[in-house]
Parts: C-alpha cells; structure tokens; sequence
C-alpha cells in the first residue's frame, strides 16, 4: 500500500532538509507520546545507518518497530527502512528547490504485510484508503506550514 503527497514549503531548501533530517527532534515528539526510543547504531553523525528500536503502544497491544536511514543525499533526499512484526515499508522524503526561498516536499510511504495477519490488516486499510490518505496528507501539509513559520521566525 501506498501513499504520496506534495507540499510547496516557503523556506530554502538547505533549511527543509535540516528540519526533516532532525532526528532528535522526531525522537523526543514519539517519547512525548509515550514510546519508548533507543538508537541502536554507532554512528557520531547524521547519516545512512542511522537505526531505532522503539516500543509503544497501539489498540492496546505493545508494539515495537526497527528503523533504518537508507538513504542520506544532502539536500535532495532522505530515505528510512521501517520493519514491523506485521509490516515492513520505507518512506522517501524528496526535496526540490523551486526558486531560493521555496521547497518543493514530497513524501511518500509504502508498507507491506509480513505475514498472514497483516494481508488481513491491510486489506481491512485499503477499505479505509480515502480517511487514510486524507489523513497522511494533513500530516505532511501540517508539517510544512509548523516549517514555514519556524523559518519566518528566525528569518
């Protein structure tokens, strides 16, 4: 299954890239909402390898999810690896400089089921896929403008 939106951001397109590759701040948001998060690589600096484990809970069951960053070009784009019990999947961030102060953002998700449980789990989304897709777009659209109004402040 997958999903795609694209956001036109009123920012430069070195200031999106940092935004979107600020992985502390996207490790303290998922601790706010009561995951917990452990990255489990080596690696001194932001870049392909990256990797988290995290735990949290959803529908009242404990989940866990492996995350890797396969995909590191700066500025252009930004690639992660999303394993599951049920899901495996990736999500492709790509930036385009439209002129110096605005940023073309795409994002795009892709899942797939694992085992058995999870065929009936998606299947059971794709009846779902137009909430689902409106949804995922309000996320990006939300993000883009929080980024439009962080770069206004500090411009």
């Amino acid at each position: 299954m997958k999903f795609s939106t694209k956001e036109d951001v009123e920012a430069p397109i070195d200031f999106v890239f940092d935004a979107v590759s600020d992985f502390q701040s996207f490790e303290r948001a998922a601790l706010r909402r009561g995951a917990e998060v452990q990255r489990v690589d080596t690696l001194q600096s932001a870049g392909v390898g990256l990797t988290w484990e995290a735990q949290f809970n959803f529908r009242g069951r404990k989940r866990e999810i492996r995350i890797e960053v396969t995909q590191f070009e700066r500025p252009n784009s930004l690639g992660c690896l999303y394993e599951t019990q049920l899901l495996s999947g990736t999500l492709d961030v790509d930036l385009v400089a439209l002129s110096r102060n605005r940023t073309r953002l795409s994002v795009e998700s892709t899942f797939a089921p694992r085992n058995l449980t999870a065929r009936l789990l998606v299947q059971s989304l794709k009846l779902a896929r137009s909430g689902l897709d409106k949804k995922f777009r309000f996320r990006v659209a939300h993000f883009a403008k929080e980024l439009e109004e962080r770069h206004k402040r500090i411009a």
